[in-house]
């Protein structure tokens, strides 16, 4: 199968598949920290004030992880370079900030977006996939997939020159690999992650645990995902910095599921508690 990048383009504007499933996973992600704040009967108006300390952090997060980790300092001023590790850290602790800011209990915060976290990811990895960006390592599977003008495409030279994996003597290096669609892989697992948490949640179990849970299951996706990423950062042995990350979360995810059992309940605070009239 050959993909191309999805694109809408209005004179000057140019609208990317990656921008629209973008804004749907804030979006989405919005709506779903709303829903649970109206079943626990406190201020949804909490969740506009959550997505947008995420989108302001997440963005300036992933693009500094980016031009950290590649020196281009050029990628600040461009639509690409976004590191979602990046994003990820930058997007909590504006969270963070703003929870405090409001005097609304971080584990309160934390459990609300654990489920709209993972479907956001989800859907933004659909994006990852419709602008042909972020694929694996070349495969001959039935489902493998061809980005001819991907970022970059995926082609033979690409696949040596900037990702280090060998290619067959006598392969022409202009033709097009087909590879994993890896963006799909983990569309589909963090999406069946988000169905797992949305359950959890009405479980009735100690603050902190579901995020937790969502930290340990984020970590154990992406650190496996990696396996089969066409990646250039292999800069310790044979783990990638993201599966490095990956194995950090998936302590402190476990950490925190043995340490919740002894927290005790807390006050939403006047901000989250105050539900406005209708």
């Amino acid at each position: 199968m050959t993909i191309y990048p999805f694109v809408l383009k209005f004179g000057w504007l140019e609208i990317t598949g990656y921008g629209i499933m973008m804004m749907v996973g804030f979006l989405t992600g919005g709506w779903l920290i709303s829903l649970e704040l109206r079943r626990r009967r406190l201020n949804a108006d909490y969740s506009n004030d959550m997505i947008l300390a995420a989108l302001i952090g997440g963005v300036v997060g992933a693009k500094l992880w980016y031009v950290a980790n590649s020196g281009d300092m050029h990628a600040l001023f461009t639509r690409g370079g976004l590191v979602w590790y990046g994003g990820f850290v930058g997007g909590a602790l504006a969270v963070t900030f703003n929870s405090w800011r409001l005097r609304v209990p971080f584990w309160t915060t934390a459990d609300l977006a654990a489920p709209a976290l993972a479907a956001a990811y989800g859907l933004g990895r659909v994006g990852c996939f419709i602008v042909n960006d972020d694929y694996g390592r070349p495969t001959t599977l039935p489902w493998a997939v061809k980005f001819p003008q991907g970022l970059p495409p995926s082609t033979a030279s690409n696949m040596q020159h900037l990702f280090g994996i060998p290619i067959p003597a006598g392969v022409d290096p202009n033709t097009v690999m087909a590879v994993h669609p890896t963006q799909l892989y983990e569309a589909t697992l963090m999406l069946g992650v988000f169905a797992v948490l949305w359950r959890l949640r009405l479980k009735g179990k100690p603050l902190g645990w579901l995020f937790s849970v969502y930290l340990t299951c984020a970590g154990v996706e992406r650190f496996l995902i990696e396996i089969v990423r066409a990646k250039d950062d292999r800069y310790f042995g044979v783990l990638t910095l993201a599966q490095l990350v990956s194995i950090a979360l998936i302590l402190l995810g476990v950490i925190g599921i043995m340490a919740s059992k002894d927290r005790q309940p807390e006050e939403p605070g006047q901000y989250l508690g105050t539900v406005p009239a209708t």
